[in-house]
């Protein structure tokens, strides 16, 4: 009984090497599961055609947006697991999960590679009156639940004001925004007093149209070196966006292979550091094998924090 069962194991195994040695021989969609222009595109956007080079295929963009981003991560969910469908995904999947906004989780995926981190910025309106941490900070005590934040409920730019309000003993005013897009033309419109950016505006705050208030890094940016990090300021909080791309579950582990040593190269690219370091992110490159446990820790930590600012849905 057990020869058929092993002749249909070997030929299995048979196909799918050649299924992988063929990998790919047509275009790859990348699901963006933010708007164009926005920070997650806009780090993609160059990283494409540099995987693109070491892929040996297009790499097409989608930007599949809507619902803090579970609407994009829903349909590569979906999409056949054979390495024509790349997701790009940041901690967002984790933080959106625990918030009980979507079934997707980041386990649905099979990780690729880490590729960046971005640090957060508190940012602030010219039309608030604060030219400083300690001066937002005192008007906040003054009057909680009064000062505006623009966020995607949820994600990454929700959680961060969250833990400066918790590290800090303040409280703010949640607008939702659907990324980052909307949020800064709210912003620069004098629609809300603060939101989560990061360099990429600093030619905004150059021009008088933000300000930036703190910086959520370890230590202070060379690229805006007047910026005090939060820590420095008293506020125990250190926060960045990762991002990374992952593939459906049961993507074939040679063609995953195939998709890795493709992204570590590009990853590798001095035009991806250059492409970096105008969108105020550093490059943060992890292989698939140290990829999975780097999302496994994130997740675990994803969970402790949605508890701890008691967003997490049980």
């Amino acid at each position: 009984m057990r020869k058929p069962l092993m002749l249909a194991a070997a030929l299995s195994l048979l196909a799918g090497s050649a299924y992988a040695a063929e990998y790919p021989d047509r275009p790859i969609k990348l699901i963006v599961p933010w708007a164009a222009g926005g920070d997650t595109d806009n780090i993609f956007r160059p990283f494409a055609p540099l995987l693109q080079k070491h892929i040996g295929q297009p790499i097409v963009i989608a930007n599949v947006t809507g619902a803090s981003g579970t609407v994009g991560a829903r349909e590569a969910r979906g999409s056949p697991p054979d390495g024509y469908t790349v997701y790009a995904v940041h901690d967002y999947i984790h933080l959106v999960h625990y918030a009980g906004i979507t079934d997707v989780k980041y386990s649905d995926f099979e990780p690729i590679c880490l590729i960046a981190s971005t640090p957060s910025v508190l940012t602030a309106s010219p039309k608030t009156p604060w030219k400083s941490w300690a001066e937002l900070a005192g008007d906040a005590k003054k009057r909680p639940g009064e000062i505006t934040v623009g966020a995607t409920l949820g994600s990454t730019s929700h959680i961060f004001p969250a833990l400066v309000e918790k590290a800090a003993g303040i409280k703010l005013k949640y607008v939702s925004y659907e990324g980052l897009a909307p949020r800064m033309n709210a912003i620069l419109g004098g629609h809300i007093d603060l939101t989560d950016a990061n360099l990429t505006q600093k030619g905004k705050v150059d021009a008088g149209q933000l300000k930036f208030l703190a910086i959520a890094s370890e230590k202070r940016d060379p690229e805006a070196p007047t910026v005090p990090t939060l820590k420095e300021l008293g506020v125990n909080v250190v926060f960045a966006v990762l991002r990374g791309l992952v593939v459906p579950k049961g993507t074939p582990a040679a063609v995953r292979a195939k998709l890795d040593d493709a992204c570590g190269k590009a990853a590798k690219e001095p035009a991806f550091a250059d492409a970096m370091k105008k969108q105020g992110t550093g490059v943060a490159y992890l292989n698939a094998k140290a990829y999975g446990p780097f999302l496994d820790k994130l997740d675990r930590e994803s969970k402790v924090i949605m508890t701890e600012l008691g967003l997490i849905k049980k």
